[in-house]
């Protein structure tokens, strides 16, 4: 925690600063939350990367939306390895299922990067949620849309390479980065500890199919860093039209 936030307190296991925030919430493009509504009633907190934002098993009644940076959501294999299961890009929200439900948290959420939070009171949530049926469905589609995005990445995760996993997880990537207006998405600041956690797949076998990649100048980068130089290639590497040797 740095130093802006060392006043900050705890609640239901998320720590939170008292100040107000102005912008809406946003679940998806359709789903905003009143800038009036929500004024005066949210807290912010600033994270460093790798810093755990809440841990999976915590009870918690208020949910966070990402302001800059990227949040990941894991949980762990049975073989004891990490998977990410989401890169939670800005403007996305942390918890808003649990706190509609009133259940624990099921996954470890984690900076990714550097990386503000706004966060809210469940009540606010569930408040909106029991009088508005539109939201309702709203929040209900979101939901499903995530659900569903899911099982396509474990089906095509099943039945492809390595390497056309990796370069569609960094195309998926890119697309989430690029949500950011500071970032083009060419640039993904991510470890290769973690990126081996969203394949999943173990670091050396995801360490050799980098080093191809970037001896093929389609990647480059370090660090922590990959910089994408030919979208297209990769796009082709994704696709399994391509394969760098």
């Amino acid at each position: 925690m740095d130093g802006a936030t060392q006043a900050s307190d705890r609640r239901a296991g998320i720590g939170k600063v008292a100040i107000s925030a102005s912008g809406g919430i946003h679940l998806d493009r359709r789903i905003v939350l009143d800038d009036e509504f929500l004024s005066c009633r949210s807290s912010v907190r600033r994270f460093r990367r790798g810093e755990v934002i809440a841990g999976a098993g915590v009870v918690i009644d208020m949910f966070a939306r990402v302001h800059t940076g990227v949040v990941s959501a894991s949980t762990m294999l049975p073989d004891g390895r990490e998977f990410i299961v989401e890169i939670i890009p800005k403007s996305g929200l942390i918890g808003e299922l649990e706190v509609l439900r009133r259940q624990t948290l099921s996954l470890e959420y984690r900076a990714a990067s550097n990386c503000e939070l706004y966060f809210f009171e469940g009540r606010l949530l569930r408040d909106m949620y029991a009088s508005d049926p539109s939201f309702r469905e709203k929040v209900f589609s979101r939901a499903l849309a995530r659900i569903s995005e899911l099982e396509l990445r474990i089906i095509a995760n099943a039945a492809s390479s390595l390497q056309s996993r990796l370069a569609s997880t960094l195309l998926r990537l890119s697309a989430v980065y690029g949500k950011d207006a500071a970032n083009s998405g060419d640039e993904l600041i991510i470890s290769q500890n973690d990126l081996a956690a969203t394949l999943p797949a173990s670091r050396e076998k995801v360490n050799q199919c980098l080093r191809r990649l970037r001896e093929g100048k389609i990647i480059d980068g370090g660090q922590g860093k990959i910089r994408i130089l030919n979208r297209k290639a990769l796009e082709a590497c994704a696709n399994g039209a391509v394969s760098v040797k």
